[in-house]
């Protein structure tokens, strides 16, 4: 077992919050196999009803069919999630539903929720007096500063503060100069955690999470060594059984190199780490994907403006349809291997013989 993850009352075993992936990366399957495992196991909420719209007028729109389909997935996960283990969600704030998902969330008295693309100062309102921890990611101290100065006015610190660093995969709150720079992209994360540790010793004992770049159980211990209270990893669990991506996207993890890896600049308008793929090809020649936007659904996109749909592009990578999207992820993609990520009968390995070798990894860096 690696070191225990306390939270306020609540206790992860194994020190490992299981990273939120959109769309429909990380979902039940995913989430309970790691809440089994002694992990906090996280459903990432962006994008889950898409498939409820197609061709039906789905009672109460866009923001009820996302709402109904989180509803689902924690349902689900609660079932599959055999010895009670941490169930969370991650709920972007840059999402137009991102009221409603919370409010969903807590309705479903999820344990925790983490929340980033953008500064959640709203976030506490939501919790209606229940006991949810709420986890906002940073990328800096100062930005954990803004929001715990602004929770603090409302009676609700932080539980915990994840800090995220530029080898982290999806979108990323860093500029493009400093994700060119490849020293900065290597030590930021421990220069940022020791930071924001100090600084939020100002409002009390915060815990805080490293993440972004976290792979093997000796970069637990380092982060350890920074100050970290525990980690959140979410490159290494996608090529696991229990993953709910398809094969060819788990697949995409396994052949990417260093070359694959690239910078995108999303329509959102951040910066994102994503593998190459034909449908990124044909956007980086300068083509224009055509596309209805029927939703919004991040604030700030702008559809008129867009070379694609990033929604769009997602569902269908998420399918394994990778001439119509492109996978997201962090650096260490390419240590995704065969050899490590494969059994013995060809098939991706378990959760739990990952969080096995995570354990002895971590104990073996000693």
């Amino acid at each position: 077992m690696i070191d225990l993850l306390k939270i306020g009352n609540l206790e992860i075993k194994n020190g490992i919050i299981q990273g939120g992936m959109g769309v429909r990366i990380s979902c039940a399957s995913l989430a309970s196999a790691v809440a089994n495992c002694g992990g906090a196991g996280i459903i990432a909420s962006v994008g889950l009803g898409e498939s409820r719209l197609e061709g039906v007028n789905y009672p109460g729109g866009y923001n009820a069919a996302n709402a109904d389909a989180l509803r689902e997935e924690i349902r689900d996960a609660r079932k599959m999630s055999t010895k009670k283990g941490v169930i969370g969600v991650n709920i972007m704030h840059a999402l137009s539903d991102y009221p409603s998902l919370v409010e969903t969330a807590v309705e479903e008295d999820i344990d925790l929720i983490i929340c980033g693309a953008g500064i959640p100062k709203d976030l506490p309102k939501y919790l209606n007096g229940k006991d949810i921890k709420l986890l906002p990611i940073v990328s800096s101290a100062r930005y954990s500063n803004l929001i715990c100065e602004a929770w603090k006015r409302n009676g609700h610190l932080p539980d915990a503060i994840i800090v995220e660093g530029p080898k982290a995969g999806g979108h990323l709150a860093y500029t493009k100069e400093q994700l060119d720079n490849p020293e900065y992209v290597e030590n930021a994360l421990e220069t940022i955690v020791k930071d924001v540790v100090e600084e939020s010793k100002q409002f009390g004992q915060i815990p805080v999470i490293a993440a972004g770049g976290i792979y093997t159980g000796a970069d637990i211990r380092k982060a350890h060594g920074w100050g970290a209270a525990g980690v959140q990893m979410a490159t290494r669990f996608v090529p696991t059984l229990e993953c709910d991506a398809s094969d060819a996207f788990k697949w995409a993890y396994l052949n990417a190199t260093e070359d694959d890896m690239q910078i995108i600049l999303s329509p959102v308008g951040l910066p994102g780490r994503a593998i190459k793929s034909p449908f990124l090809e044909r956007v980086m020649n300068g083509e224009k994907i055509e596309f209805r936007c029927d939703y919004k659904c991040l604030k700030t996109c702008k559809p008129q403006e867009s070379p694609y749909c990033i929604a769009n592009a997602l569902i269908e990578a998420q399918k394994g349809n990778l001439k119509k999207g492109f996978a997201f992820a962090g650096t260490n993609a390419v240590k995704c291997t065969r050899d490590s990520c494969l059994d013995k009968s060809g098939k991706f390995i378990t959760v739990k013989t990952l969080m096995q070798r995570l354990s002895d990894e971590y104990h073996a860096s000693k």
